[in-house]
């Protein structure tokens, strides 16, 4: 058995790989030595400075004892394989044992576990989170990536389920194994305003987001043409079905300098021709950009009270086009409109139920035709208003 443990010197930025090998059938994850050597690690960089693990794949870290195949179900994939039901390699009972574990030397240091690993419904989220928060304190919500259009109605019933699970939610649009969110919600002549949207979107909500690199100024997927080209072993022996993840794992976009000036040398994967206009450079010239979106939110999300630390509540819910909803805390309230569509939307609020009886909206961050007066928005196709709520 070959485990393997990485992690990040935060002192000089370089990672380090823990290699474990043996042929002994008892060395895995039910062996105390190894758990043992796990959790020791762990502390070892939590000592060190280290804030918190991410845990890759985490379901996957116990397999059936004796080993036996999974059950085979009709079809193949895009490689041509058999389907399989993942039965006997995922979501053991003792992989919450060790989670615990864990959760217990990461209290000691204060330090934070992040899972990434795909759930396909709430509940199976929720057991991650441990009987009274004694797992994971944030495990990936990768089920608000399969909501793969501007849905209103489908964004809140994703909401609600993760709003409903017994921890603070943990919300994604993106990461190296999905198209990039740019392409997936784009329309292809809007691109840029769908991407300030989904931006302000994910943003605002209750729970943390986990930004995937170049979300923020709007990078796009540059899937490979050729099968010659590909570097992915999915993409590889899955073409031309299959063309892998190579398109969402390029380069990060700085400026228009050779190679979006990621490197002077020819990098692993091309640089797509839109680094001449979507980097950070040119982007942060622009006030009207995407990137230049992203950190007015951030800002306003790191000052904001009931963006900080507020309830989440929907609002408007029968309109099938702007997703709308309101960010209270304390008394006081931050409503966020965004229009999922390609017309012009107008909605109107009425915020008693939350106690704000005269409510009146004065606009932090909108999109360049959004206005708020009283309590109704207008609102550009795919325009976004954030809005401070008074009486």
């Amino acid at each position: 058995m070959l485990v393997v443990l990485w992690t990040l010197d935060p002192t000089t930025n370089q990672f380090y790989y823990h290699f474990f090998y043996a042929q002994q059938p008892d060395l895995n994850w039910r062996n105390p030595a190894v758990e043992k050597v796990m959790l020791d690690t762990t502390r070892w960089w939590y000592k060190r400075g280290v804030s918190g693990f991410r845990l890759d794949a985490v379901d996957t870290l116990f397999e059936d004892p004796a080993l036996h195949d999974d059950p085979v179900l009709p079809g193949t994939n895009k490689q041509g394989d058999p389907n399989m039901q993942n039965k006997n390699n995922t979501n053991f009972p003792e992989v919450h044992e060790v989670l615990q574990k864990l959760r217990k030397v990461a209290d000691e240091s204060e330090a934070v576990l992040i899972r990434e690993t795909w759930t396909s419904n709430v509940a199976e989220l929720d057991r991650y989170y441990g009987q009274g928060g004694n797992e994971l304190q944030m495990p990936m919500d990768f089920m608000f990536t399969t909501v793969n259009k501007l849905s209103p109605p489908e964004f809140r019933r994703q909401i609600a389920a993760v709003d409903g699970a017994h921890g603070w939610p943990v919300f994604v649009i993106g990461n190296h194994d999905i198209v990039r969110s740019y392409n997936r919600y784009g329309d292809g002549k809007n691109n840029d305003a769908i991407a300030k949207l989904m931006g302000a979107f994910y943003l605002t909500l209750r729970g943390t987001p986990i930004m995937y690199y170049g979300e923020e100024i709007g990078m796009e997927n540059d899937d490979p043409t050729r099968k010659e080209d590909v570097k992915d072993p999915i993409g590889r022996t899955g073409w031309p079905e299959e063309k892998g993840r190579d398109g969402e794992r390029t380069p990060m976009q700085w400026n228009t300098a050779l190679n979006a000036g990621f490197s002077k040398k020819d990098p692993w994967f091309p640089v797509p021709p839109s680094y001449q206009t979507h980097n950070v450079a040119t982007e942060s010239k622009d006030p009207n950009s995407v990137l230049n979106l992203y950190k007015k939110v951030l800002a306003l999300r790191h000052t904001d009270e009931a963006l900080l630390e507020g309830s989440y509540t929907a609002l408007n819910e029968e309109d099938p086009n702007v997703m709308s909803y309101l960010r209270s805390y304390k008394g006081k309230a931050v409503l966020v409109a965004l229009n999922m569509s390609a017309a012009p939307q107008k909605a109107t609020f009425s915020l008693s139920p939350q106690g704000f009886g005269q409510a009146s909206l004065k606009t932090l961050i909108a999109s360049p035709a959004a206005s708020a007066k009283g309590n109704e928005v207008a609102l550009e196709p795919f325009g976004l208003l954030i809005a401070e709520v008074g009486q």
